[in-house]
C-alpha cells in the first residue's frame, strides 16, 4: 500500500536513476553543496506534492461545534453503570458494540456511517484557547494567529465559481472560525438563525441610489491609485468591493432560505435555529461552499450537567442525523466531511451542583463522510475515571485527518507574514479513519 503522505522527494542522480530522500537529507545536502545544488533543492522543496489518495477527495467541511465543552459521558462514551456515568444509561447503535448515551437514538441509527474518537487529548482547559486548538490544530500563539480549518478550505480548494463566502458561520458562538495570517478574507462569514434574512446583502436604498455610489466609489478608487498601484493590492479594497458586489445580486444566496425545503424535510432537521442551521449548511455546500460551522451552544454544565445534556442532545440529535442521511441522499456524504464536538469534555467527577467542570484529558468527536470511514471507536477513557487514555490522539491528529481527507498534504506549507512556514498541519492523519 502506498504511503498516506509522500515524504520523500526524488533526486535523480548522474545514472539516471531515481534516489528517494527525505526533506531533512535535502536541507543537509544543500548547505554542503553548490549554489547550482542549493536552487535544485529550493524548486524542490518548493513544488508540494499533492496527497496520494485512491478515492476521490472530498470538497468541503461541516463542523457542528458544540460550544462550551459537552460531555463525553452524556454524548459520544458513555460509560453506563459506572460511578463515572452518575445515572446515564446508554443506547445500542446500529454497530454491535457502540453504543451511545441516552438521547441520541437517530444518531445511534446512523453509526455505520460515523466514527468516534474517545480519545482526544489536550492541554487546553480554556473556552477560547480550547476552541483555537480545536478549529485551527494548533494551540495559540502569541506570535501568530493560525488559520482555522474552514480558512483552509476556502483558501486551498477550488473556488468553482462561488460566488458567495466559501467559509460561513451559522449561529456564529463568540470565536467562529478565523482566516488568521492567511488574511481576513478567510475569516468566517456570521449569520444568524436561517429563518431570518442574510445579513448586509440587501441595499438599504433605491437601485438607482446604489449605482450612483457605486459609481461615485469607482471615481475615489480611481483617484486613489494613481501612482498607488501597490498601496492599493496591498489593501486588497478593489478586490474585497467586487466580491460584495457579486454576492449582493448573486442567486446562490437562496442557498440561505431554508423556506425553499418542503415542510416535512424541516421538520426532520428540527424546529430549531440548529436544525435550521444545519439544512442550511447543506444547501450552502451544494454551491460551492467549503466550509460551514453550525454553533449549538450551552455546553458549559458545571451545573446541572444532566439537565443541560438532556435539554441539548434533543436539538443536536435529529438535525446531526438527518444531516447525514440527507447529505447521502443528494450523494453529498462521501464528499462532505461531517465533525461534531466541542473544545474539550467534562470531568468524570460530577461536582457539588451536579455539574462536571472542565476536561481536557480525554474527549470525543464523531467524525463522518468525506472518505471517513464509519462505524468504528478510537481509543477510549478510563471506566474509572481517571486521566489515562487508551490510544491518545492529540488534537492536530484531528485536524491532520481533516485535511488529508479533502486530498491536501498536511505537511504542505503557508509562509506567514514573518516568513516562517507553517504546515497545513502539524498533526499526522490517522490511517485506519480514512478509505483508501
Amino acid at each position: 500500500m502506498e504511503p498516506l503522505i509522500p515524504n520523500k522527494y526524488p533526486v535523480r542522480q548522474n545514472d539516471g536513476t531515481s534516489l528517494p530522500i527525505d526533506r531533512r537529507t535535502l536541507l543537509q545536502l544543500a548547505g554542503a553543496g553548490s549554489a547550482a545544488w542549493l536552487a535544485r533543492v529550493a524548486g524542490l522543496l518548493a513544488a508540494e506534492e499533492p496527497l496520494q489518495l485512491h478515492r476521490e477527495p472530498a470538497r468541503a467541511v461541516i463542523l457542528l461545534w458544540l460550544a462550551g465543552g459537552p460531555s463525553q459521558l452524556e454524548t459520544f462514551d458513555p460509560h453506563p453503570d459506572k460511578p463515572i456515568a452518575a445515572g446515564t444509561k446508554a443506547i445500542e447503535t446500529s454497530v454491535a458494540d457502540i453504543q451511545l448515551a441516552a438521547g441520541l437514538p437517530r444518531l445511534a441509527s446512523e453509526m455505520e456511517s460515523v466514527s468516534l474518537i474517545r480519545s482526544l487529548v489536550s492541554k487546553e482547559g480554556d473556552h477560547e484557547r480550547g476552541t483555537y486548538l480545536v478549529k485551527s490544530g494548533y494551540r495559540p500563539n502569541p506570535t501568530l494567529v493560525h488559520p482555522s480549518i474552514g480558512a483552509i478550505c476556502a483558501s486551498q480548494l477550488p473556488t468553482e465559481g462561488t460566488e458567495i463566502p466559501r467559509h460561513v458561520s451559522i449561529l456564529a458562538g463568540q470565536w467562529p472560525g478565523q482566516g488568521g495570517f492567511l488574511g481576513p478574507q478567510f475569516d468566517a462569514f456570521q449569520m444568524g438563525d436561517p429563518q431570518g434574512p442574510v445579513p448586509d446583502v440587501a441595499p438599504h436604498v433605491s437601485p438607482e441610489r446604489l449605482q450612483r455610489r457605486l459609481a461615485d466609489l469607482d471615481v475615489v478608487q480611481h483617484a486613489f491609485a494613481q501612482g498607488r498601484a501597490a498601496a492599493v493590492r496591498a489593501t486588497g479594497h478593489r478586490a474585497t468591493v467586487e466580491a460584495a458586489r457579486r454576492m449582493m445580486a448573486s442567486d446562490q444566496l437562496q442557498a440561505f432560505d431554508v423556506s425553499q425545503e418542503p415542510q416535512a424535510l424541516r421538520d426532520r432537521y428540527g424546529n430549531t435555529p440548529f436544525g435550521r442551521g444545519c439544512l442550511a449548511a447543506r444547501r450552502l455546500v451544494e454551491v460551492g461552499v467549503r466550509c460551514v460551522e453550525v454553533t449549538l451552544t450551552g455546553w458549559d454544565s458545571h451545573a446541572n450537567n444532566h439537565a443541560i445534556h438532556r435539554r441539548l442532545v434533543e436539538t443536536l440529535d435529529p438535525a446531526f442525523a438527518t444531516l447525514l442521511a440527507d447529505l447521502r441522499e443528494r450523494d453529498l456524504l462521501n464528499h462532505t466531511v461531517v465533525l461534531c464536538g466541542g473544545e474539550f469534555g467534562r470531568t468524570p467527577q460530577v461536582n457539588r451542583l451536579e455539574g462536571r467542570d472542565h476536561w481536557p484529558h480525554g474527549f470525543s468527536m464523531a467524525l463522518a463522510g468525506g472518505g471517513i470511514r464509519g462505524g468504528q471507536v478510537l481509543g477510549g477513557t478510563d471506566p474509572e475515571g481517571s486521566k489515562r487514555v487508551a490510544n491518545p490522539c492529540p488534537v492536530a491528529n484531528l485536524h491532520a485527518t481533516i485535511v488529508a481527507a479533502l486530498g491536501l498534504n498536511p505537511e504542505q506549507e503557508n509562509i506567514a507574514p514573518s516568513g516562517r512556514p507553517v504546515k497545513l498541519s502539524e498533526g499526522g492523519p490517522i490511517d485506519s479513519l480514512l478509505e483508501s
